[in-house]
């Protein structure tokens, strides 16, 4: 399994423990950046396979490198922990560019509630 950065290509090797995660994980990616919706059922059901698989390998020390190699299980990762971890899978650019989109998204709307109490 290879993972993908910036700056170069790492080797990952997924353990036995991990195999069906990764699977699961790969299934979701391919549907994810596919170009057919998928029946939203049998999504929801591959997403909540994945999530116990989640939570069933939280300890498992390679846990972190294998969802690293798919964006889509790497979100849902933070999205089950982001009270402990926030957005820890994600790159630190993007982060810190929502964060800032999300700034000047709400001073717009600050900027724009003024401008209408003053009509």
């Amino acid at each position: 399994m290879t993972q993908a950065t910036d700056a170069a290509v790492h080797m990952v090797r997924i353990p036995p423990t991990l195999v069906d995660f990764a699977n699961l994980a790969g299934l979701l990616e391919r549907i994810d950046r596919g170009n057919v919706a998928p029946e939203p059922a049998q999504y929801r059901r591959l997403v909540e396979r994945i999530i116990d698989e989640l939570r069933r390998r939280a300890m498992d020390p390679s846990l972190k490198d294998v969802i690293a190699c798919f964006p889509s299980a790497a979100q849902l990762y933070e999205n089950l922990n982001y009270e402990v971890a926030g957005l820890c899978m994600s790159p630190l650019e993007r982060s810190v560019e929502t964060e800032q989109a999300a700034r000047r998204v709400l001073q717009s709307l600050v900027t724009r509630r003024s401008s209408l109490k003053d009509e």
